[in-house]
């Protein structure tokens, strides 16, 4: 198990709204499954962040590119294994 992170630049803000209902359950039922460990906008607009849970790159990558804010081209997705460090 490693985590990724899904950073979502906003490409359409004017479709931000549109497809945010889509984009949200399709986190949430990743959330159900335990494929999130976090996830939210950016304060300033930019985008968002979701932190995803997977065995692989492949994996990751397959959820991340099934959001709807992607694949209607609303953000646009860079992916990184994170290794994250806990305080």
């Amino acid at each position: 198990m490693a985590y990724f992170a899904a950073i979502l630049h906003m490409e359409k803000p004017e479709l931000n709204q549109k497809f945010r209902p889509q984009h949200l359950a399709y986190l949430e039922s990743l959330k159900e499954q335990g494929k999130i460990f976090a996830m939210g906008p950016f304060a300033d607009g930019a985008g968002g962040m979701v932190v995803y849970i997977a065995d692989s790159l492949e994996e990751a990558k397959n959820m991340a590119e099934k959001d709807p804010y992607v694949v209607e081209g609303v953000r646009r997705l860079e992916l990184h294994e994170w290794n994250m460090v806990r305080g």
